[in-house]
């Protein structure tokens, strides 16, 4: 069970086939644990984490602007690690 509160939307994409098998304890780790952060221009945060179990895949976390309210979650292909300049940890 997650910690945080979520939006309907994270609730409702979650049961996607491809959202389905991301755990609770994963998203957790992605939000207590970045390896990268950045915020949006609408406020809300985005949080990356890797995780192993899941190949080492990269997971973004998107939190609203309270930085507490889940509001997505997936395994985005697109992550670069980061670099030392410009990254907000």
């Amino acid at each position: 069970m997650l910690d945080h509160p979520t939006t309907a939307y994270f609730r409702h994409v979650r049961r996607r086939p491809d959202r389905v098998i991301i755990e609770d304890a994963w998203i957790d780790r992605a939000i207590s644990d970045p390896e990268r952060e950045e915020i949006q221009s609408d406020g809300r945060v985005r949080r990356w984490k890797r995780i192993p179990e899941a190949a080492g895949r990269a997971l973004r976390v998107i939190l609203l602007a309270d930085g507490v309210t889940i509001h997505n979650a997936f395994f985005d292909r697109n992550f670069q690690e980061p670099s030392d300049e410009g990254q907000v940890f």
